[in-house]
């Protein structure tokens, strides 16, 4: 087991290999179809993105009526292949050393992890109450003219599970699978 703690370095992340289990603990940014289009678009982020990690959610957020602040109450990941056309050019231009997701991702983004040093960190699927009791709070919330599910949220986290699906040295978990998958079934006719 790993810990990756914020400030998040390109050293760091660099370290991070191919199935590495990683506990997450600082920021992360929340960022689904609408952000990575508007980024895409060349539109200004409204928060510095350098060094961040951009987490494929959609979170369900309410407003505590006791304290008057943001709680999430479910914070799965989205699918991130929507994201394939924009992914590796949002790392280009944002220096973003993380993106988290489920699913996985295609060659661009492999090729965007090598160049730009980043890693795909694979949240588990259908654990949306697990995981947002890894967040300890919500601390702003950006664009949210695009709904709440397509804002940037940017939330606090301690110890949030991941593996590492794909590297900054070209491996991708996602890439074997298939291979192997392909020839198991290939043998199979």
């Amino acid at each position: 087991m790993k810990k990756l703690d914020y400030p998040f370095s390109k050293e760091a992340v660099r370290e991070l290999k191919v199935g590495d289990t990683v506990l997450i603990s600082g920021k992360l940014f929340t960022g689904r179809d609408a952000v990575h289009k508007y980024l895409h678009d060349g539109n200004p982020a409204p928060v510095e993105l350098k060094n961040q990690i951009i987490y494929h959610c959609g979170p369900v957020i309410i407003t505590d009526p006791e304290t008057g602040k943001y709680k999430v109450t479910a914070a799965g990941p989205t699918t991130s292949i929507r994201e394939e056309p924009y992914q590796w050019e949002v790392m280009r231009d944002h220096g973003i050393v993380g993106v988290i997701g489920k699913g996985g991702m295609g060659p661009k983004t492999l090729k965007g992890c090598q160049e730009y040093g980043c890693v795909y960190l694979h949240a588990i699927g259908g654990a949306a109450q697990v995981l947002a009791e890894r967040i300890t709070s919500v601390d702003a919330v950006y664009l949210e003219e695009l709904g709440s599910p397509e804002a940037i949220w940017e939330l606090t986290v301690d110890q949030f599970p991941v593996v590492v699906t794909m590297d900054a040295h070209g491996n991708s978990l996602h890439e074997k699978v298939q291979q192997e998958s392909e020839k198991i079934f290939k043998e199979s006719i």
